[in-house]
Protein backbone atom coordinates (compact mmCIF):
# COMPACT_ATOMS: atom_id res chain seq x y z
CA UNK A 1 0.00 0.00 0.00
CA UNK A 2 1.56 3.32 -0.84
CA UNK A 3 1.90 6.02 1.51
CA UNK A 4 -0.87 8.72 2.11
CA UNK A 5 0.41 12.36 2.72
CA UNK A 6 -1.56 14.86 3.84
CA UNK A 7 0.98 18.28 3.21
CA UNK A 8 3.68 16.86 0.64
CA UNK A 9 2.24 15.64 -3.07
CA UNK A 10 3.86 14.77 -6.68
CA UNK A 11 5.94 15.29 -7.69
CA UNK A 12 3.80 17.26 -10.49
CA UNK A 13 4.89 18.61 -14.51
CA UNK A 14 5.01 22.34 -13.68
CA UNK A 15 5.82 24.39 -16.51
CA UNK A 16 8.43 26.73 -14.87
CA UNK A 17 10.21 23.92 -12.36
CA UNK A 18 9.48 20.60 -14.50
CA UNK A 19 8.66 17.83 -11.75
CA UNK A 20 8.19 19.89 -8.57
CA UNK A 21 7.43 18.05 -4.96
CA UNK A 22 4.77 19.84 -3.63
CA UNK A 23 4.34 21.64 0.04
CA UNK A 24 0.58 22.94 1.04
CA UNK A 25 1.67 23.97 4.60
CA UNK A 26 -2.17 25.40 5.00
CA UNK A 27 -5.91 24.46 5.61
CA UNK A 28 -7.92 25.29 2.45
CA UNK A 29 -8.35 27.95 0.85
CA UNK A 30 -6.64 29.90 3.55
CA UNK A 31 -5.43 33.10 1.76
CA UNK A 32 -4.93 36.83 1.93
CA UNK A 33 -6.50 37.36 -1.42
CA UNK A 34 -9.95 36.17 -3.13
CA UNK A 35 -8.29 36.23 -6.32
CA UNK A 36 -11.22 36.26 -9.14
CA UNK A 37 -9.10 33.75 -11.21
CA UNK A 38 -7.87 31.44 -8.70
CA UNK A 39 -8.83 28.05 -10.25
CA UNK A 40 -9.73 26.73 -6.27
CA UNK A 41 -12.90 28.88 -5.79
CA UNK A 42 -13.38 31.62 -3.90
CA UNK A 43 -11.44 31.73 -0.49
CA UNK A 44 -13.34 30.92 2.38
CA UNK A 45 -10.74 31.81 4.89
CA UNK A 46 -9.73 35.42 4.04
CA UNK A 47 -7.20 36.04 6.78
CA UNK A 48 -3.56 38.03 7.25
CA UNK A 49 -3.08 35.78 10.46
CA UNK A 50 0.37 34.14 10.58
CA UNK A 51 0.09 30.90 12.69
CA UNK A 52 0.57 27.21 12.82
CA UNK A 53 -1.77 26.04 10.12
CA UNK A 54 -0.90 22.61 10.04
CA UNK A 55 2.15 21.62 12.57
CA UNK A 56 5.68 22.21 11.43
CA UNK A 57 6.75 18.69 12.63
CA UNK A 58 4.21 16.86 10.66
CA UNK A 59 5.28 18.49 7.27
CA UNK A 60 9.01 17.73 8.07
CA UNK A 61 8.42 14.75 8.66
CA UNK A 62 6.55 13.97 5.40
CA UNK A 63 9.09 15.71 3.26
CA UNK A 64 11.88 13.31 4.76
CA UNK A 65 10.00 9.97 4.29
CA UNK A 66 8.81 11.23 0.87
CA UNK A 67 12.38 12.42 0.33
CA UNK A 68 13.36 9.00 1.16
CA UNK A 69 11.53 7.30 -1.40
CA UNK A 70 14.37 8.42 -3.92
CA UNK A 71 12.08 9.63 -6.82
CA UNK A 72 14.38 13.13 -6.81
CA UNK A 73 12.37 15.72 -7.94
CA UNK A 74 13.78 19.08 -9.97
CA UNK A 75 12.14 21.26 -7.03
CA UNK A 76 10.29 21.78 -4.33
CA UNK A 77 7.92 24.13 -3.84
CA UNK A 78 5.46 25.71 -1.64
CA UNK A 79 1.84 26.44 -3.27
CA UNK A 80 -0.95 23.77 -2.85
CA UNK A 81 -4.38 25.90 -1.85
CA UNK A 82 -3.50 28.70 0.39
CA UNK A 83 -0.68 31.35 0.81
CA UNK A 84 2.54 29.95 2.11
CA UNK A 85 3.58 33.00 3.42
CA UNK A 86 0.45 32.81 6.52
CA UNK A 87 2.43 30.10 7.80
CA UNK A 88 4.33 30.57 10.92
CA UNK A 89 6.63 27.99 10.55
CA UNK A 90 7.62 29.06 7.19
CA UNK A 91 11.38 29.78 7.55
CA UNK A 92 12.00 26.51 9.88
CA UNK A 93 10.61 24.60 7.37
CA UNK A 94 12.73 25.73 4.59
CA UNK A 95 15.89 25.20 6.64
CA UNK A 96 14.71 22.16 7.87
CA UNK A 97 13.95 21.17 4.03
CA UNK A 98 18.01 22.64 3.83
CA UNK A 99 19.06 20.43 6.08
CA UNK A 100 17.51 17.12 4.39
CA UNK A 101 18.65 17.60 0.81
CA UNK A 102 20.17 19.87 -1.84
CA UNK A 103 16.91 19.94 -4.55
CA UNK A 104 16.29 24.01 -4.56
CA UNK A 105 13.54 25.50 -2.52
CA UNK A 106 10.92 27.74 -4.62
CA UNK A 107 8.21 29.58 -2.45
CA UNK A 108 5.02 30.83 -4.48
CA UNK A 109 3.24 33.77 -2.89
CA UNK A 110 1.08 36.48 -3.60
CA UNK A 111 3.76 38.64 -1.96
CA UNK A 112 0.60 40.71 0.67
CA UNK A 113 3.04 39.70 3.32
CA UNK A 114 6.09 41.05 2.06
CA UNK A 115 6.16 43.97 4.25
CA UNK A 116 6.79 42.26 7.38
CA UNK A 117 10.12 41.64 8.57
CA UNK A 118 9.42 38.20 9.82
CA UNK A 119 7.95 37.17 6.52
CA UNK A 120 11.21 38.05 4.78
CA UNK A 121 13.42 36.58 6.58
CA UNK A 122 11.68 33.40 6.84
CA UNK A 123 11.70 33.40 2.64
CA UNK A 124 15.48 34.10 2.93
CA UNK A 125 16.45 30.82 3.15
CA UNK A 126 14.50 29.42 -0.38
CA UNK A 127 15.98 29.32 -3.46
CA UNK A 128 13.76 31.20 -5.39
CA UNK A 129 10.86 33.40 -4.50
CA UNK A 130 8.06 33.73 -6.89
CA UNK A 131 5.67 36.83 -5.88
CA UNK A 132 2.72 38.28 -8.10
CA UNK A 133 1.97 41.53 -8.67
CA UNK A 134 -1.73 41.75 -10.90
CA UNK A 135 -2.31 45.58 -10.55
CA UNK A 136 -0.13 48.96 -11.09
CA UNK A 137 -2.67 50.87 -8.68
CA UNK A 138 -4.84 50.46 -5.74
CA UNK A 139 -8.22 50.05 -7.59
CA UNK A 140 -7.20 47.51 -9.81
CA UNK A 141 -5.64 45.25 -7.13
CA UNK A 142 -8.58 45.65 -5.33
CA UNK A 143 -10.95 44.19 -7.99
CA UNK A 144 -8.62 41.22 -9.45
CA UNK A 145 -6.73 40.11 -6.07
CA UNK A 146 -9.79 41.45 -4.00
CA UNK A 147 -7.27 41.63 -0.70
CA UNK A 148 -7.82 41.15 3.09
CA UNK A 149 -9.29 44.76 4.06
CA UNK A 150 -6.21 45.39 6.31
CA UNK A 151 -4.09 45.09 3.18
CA UNK A 152 -2.90 48.40 1.37
CA UNK A 153 -1.32 48.80 -2.30
CA UNK A 154 1.43 50.98 -1.03
CA UNK A 155 2.12 48.41 1.87
CA UNK A 156 2.19 45.56 -0.45
CA UNK A 157 4.72 47.28 -2.99
CA UNK A 158 6.99 48.51 -0.72
CA UNK A 159 7.37 45.02 0.61
CA UNK A 160 8.23 43.42 -2.83
CA UNK A 161 10.54 46.13 -3.27
CA UNK A 162 11.88 45.86 0.60
CA UNK A 163 12.36 42.06 -0.38
CA UNK A 164 14.04 42.43 -3.29
CA UNK A 165 17.30 44.20 -1.52
CA UNK A 166 17.11 41.90 1.29
CA UNK A 167 16.95 38.58 -0.79
CA UNK A 168 20.08 36.75 -2.12
CA UNK A 169 18.22 34.20 -4.24
CA UNK A 170 16.25 34.42 -7.32
CA UNK A 171 13.35 36.64 -7.93
CA UNK A 172 10.95 35.96 -10.06
CA UNK A 173 7.54 38.37 -10.78
CA UNK A 174 4.67 36.95 -11.79
CA UNK A 175 2.22 39.50 -13.44
CA UNK A 176 -1.42 37.48 -14.00
CA UNK A 177 -3.15 39.73 -16.77
CA UNK A 178 -7.26 39.83 -17.17
CA UNK A 179 -8.72 40.07 -20.65
CA UNK A 180 -10.51 43.53 -20.83
CA UNK A 181 -9.62 44.53 -17.01
CA UNK A 182 -5.28 44.69 -16.96
CA UNK A 183 -4.53 43.97 -21.04
CA UNK A 184 -4.58 47.67 -21.59
CA UNK A 185 -1.57 49.61 -21.78
CA UNK A 186 -2.17 52.00 -19.33
CA UNK A 187 -2.83 49.14 -16.79
CA UNK A 188 0.34 47.36 -18.00
CA UNK A 189 2.46 50.48 -17.94
CA UNK A 190 1.21 50.73 -13.88
CA UNK A 191 2.56 47.40 -13.72
CA UNK A 192 5.99 47.89 -16.02
CA UNK A 193 6.62 51.05 -13.74
CA UNK A 194 6.82 49.24 -10.32
CA UNK A 195 8.54 45.76 -11.85
CA UNK A 196 11.28 48.18 -12.72
CA UNK A 197 10.94 49.30 -8.78
CA UNK A 198 11.61 46.08 -8.04
CA UNK A 199 13.94 44.96 -10.41
CA UNK A 200 13.22 41.28 -10.15
CA UNK A 201 15.62 38.78 -12.08
CA UNK A 202 13.02 37.73 -14.38
CA UNK A 203 9.17 38.67 -15.30
CA UNK A 204 6.40 36.24 -16.39
CA UNK A 205 3.56 37.40 -18.17
CA UNK A 206 0.68 34.77 -17.65
CA UNK A 207 -2.74 34.84 -18.20
CA UNK A 208 -5.91 32.79 -17.57
CA UNK A 209 -5.71 29.38 -18.46
CA UNK A 210 -7.93 27.40 -16.03
CA UNK A 211 -11.52 27.75 -14.98
CA UNK A 212 -11.61 31.02 -12.66
CA UNK A 213 -13.52 31.99 -9.64
CA UNK A 214 -15.48 34.59 -11.71
CA UNK A 215 -16.88 34.15 -15.17
CA UNK A 216 -15.58 37.83 -16.42
CA UNK A 217 -11.67 36.83 -15.27
CA UNK A 218 -11.17 36.27 -19.15
CA UNK A 219 -7.68 35.08 -21.04
CA UNK A 220 -5.54 37.62 -22.75
CA UNK A 221 -4.96 36.43 -26.66
CA UNK A 222 -1.52 35.50 -27.56
CA UNK A 223 -0.97 38.32 -29.79
CA UNK A 224 -1.69 40.60 -27.30
CA UNK A 225 0.40 39.16 -24.64
CA UNK A 226 3.06 39.68 -27.28
CA UNK A 227 2.33 43.37 -27.75
CA UNK A 228 2.37 43.51 -23.94
CA UNK A 229 5.92 41.92 -23.11
CA UNK A 230 7.37 44.98 -25.25
CA UNK A 231 6.14 47.31 -22.81
CA UNK A 232 8.78 46.36 -19.69
CA UNK A 233 11.83 47.57 -20.05
CA UNK A 234 13.60 45.03 -17.72
CA UNK A 235 15.59 42.99 -20.05
CA UNK A 236 14.21 39.51 -19.10
CA UNK A 237 10.70 39.05 -19.59
CA UNK A 238 8.83 36.10 -20.55
CA UNK A 239 6.05 34.65 -21.21
CA UNK A 240 4.27 31.94 -19.85
CA UNK A 241 1.56 29.48 -20.83
CA UNK A 242 -0.15 26.48 -19.03
CA UNK A 243 0.40 23.71 -21.76
CA UNK A 244 -0.38 20.14 -21.65
CA UNK A 245 3.06 18.54 -23.07
CA UNK A 246 2.55 15.02 -23.71
CA UNK A 247 5.76 13.96 -22.98
CA UNK A 248 6.22 15.56 -19.69
CA UNK A 249 2.75 14.49 -18.50
CA UNK A 250 3.22 10.55 -19.63
CA UNK A 251 4.54 9.61 -16.07
CA UNK A 252 2.29 11.99 -14.44
CA UNK A 253 -0.77 10.31 -16.36
CA UNK A 254 -0.01 6.91 -14.58
CA UNK A 255 -0.14 7.78 -11.20
CA UNK A 256 -3.88 7.78 -10.81
CA UNK A 257 -6.08 5.88 -12.83
CA UNK A 258 -8.15 8.00 -15.35
CA UNK A 259 -11.59 5.54 -14.57
CA UNK A 260 -11.31 6.44 -11.15
CA UNK A 261 -11.90 10.21 -11.66
CA UNK A 262 -14.04 9.62 -14.32
CA UNK A 263 -16.63 7.60 -12.52
CA UNK A 264 -16.45 10.33 -9.74
CA UNK A 265 -17.32 13.06 -12.01
CA UNK A 266 -19.84 10.80 -13.62
CA UNK A 267 -21.77 10.58 -11.36
CA UNK A 268 -22.23 14.16 -9.85
CA UNK A 269 -20.26 17.16 -10.41
CA UNK A 270 -17.39 17.58 -8.41
CA UNK A 271 -15.19 20.12 -7.53
CA UNK A 272 -11.04 19.52 -7.43
CA UNK A 273 -11.15 19.53 -3.59
CA UNK A 274 -13.84 16.77 -3.81
CA UNK A 275 -12.02 14.74 -6.04
CA UNK A 276 -9.33 14.73 -3.85
CA UNK A 277 -10.96 13.77 -1.02
CA UNK A 278 -12.54 10.79 -2.88
CA UNK A 279 -9.29 9.23 -4.28
CA UNK A 280 -7.14 10.54 -0.83
CA UNK A 281 -4.83 12.45 -3.14
CA UNK A 282 -3.79 16.31 -2.75
CA UNK A 283 -5.94 18.79 -4.14
CA UNK A 284 -3.24 20.16 -6.50
CA UNK A 285 -2.74 16.64 -7.86
CA UNK A 286 -6.55 15.74 -8.70
CA UNK A 287 -6.52 19.28 -10.50
CA UNK A 288 -3.30 18.15 -13.22
CA UNK A 289 -5.51 15.50 -13.73
CA UNK A 290 -8.52 17.07 -14.22
CA UNK A 291 -7.11 19.46 -16.22
CA UNK A 292 -5.92 17.06 -18.89
CA UNK A 293 -9.28 15.58 -18.47
CA UNK A 294 -10.75 18.77 -19.95
CA UNK A 295 -7.91 19.07 -22.27
CA UNK A 296 -8.33 15.47 -23.58
CA UNK A 297 -12.38 16.36 -24.15
CA UNK A 298 -13.27 13.72 -21.83
CA UNK A 299 -14.38 16.05 -18.88
CA UNK A 300 -16.15 19.61 -18.71
CA UNK A 301 -16.20 22.51 -16.35
CA UNK A 302 -19.12 24.78 -14.63
CA UNK A 303 -18.82 27.64 -12.51
CA UNK A 304 -21.37 27.75 -9.60
CA UNK A 305 -20.90 29.69 -6.83
CA UNK A 306 -17.88 30.61 -7.16
CA UNK A 307 -16.40 27.00 -7.30
CA UNK A 308 -15.59 25.39 -10.02
CA UNK A 309 -17.06 22.06 -10.73
CA UNK A 310 -15.87 18.99 -13.16
CA UNK A 311 -18.10 16.68 -15.02
CA UNK A 312 -17.49 13.60 -17.07
CA UNK A 313 -18.76 14.50 -21.02
CA UNK A 314 -22.00 13.05 -21.31
CA UNK A 315 -21.19 11.95 -24.64
CA UNK A 316 -18.27 9.16 -24.16
CA UNK A 317 -18.52 6.07 -26.18
CA UNK A 318 -19.54 3.22 -24.39
CA UNK A 319 -16.66 1.18 -23.13
CA UNK A 320 -13.99 3.96 -23.09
Amino acid sequence: MSTVYKHVYGPVPSRRLGRSLGVDALTFKSCSFDCVYCQLGRTTNHTVERREYVPTAEILDELRRKLAENDRPEYISFAGSGEPTLHSGLGEIIRGIKAMTDVPVVVFTNGSLLWKPEVRADLRAADVVIPSLDGGDAALLDKVNRPEPSLSFDRIVEGLVAFRDEFPGRLWLEVMLLGGVSDDDASVDAIARIAERIRPDKVQINSVCRPPAESWALPVSASRLLEIRERFALPNVEIIAEHLDDMAHTAFRTQIREEDILALIERRPCTAAGVAAGLNIHVTEALKHLEMLVADGKAVTQLTDGQVFYSACELREEGK
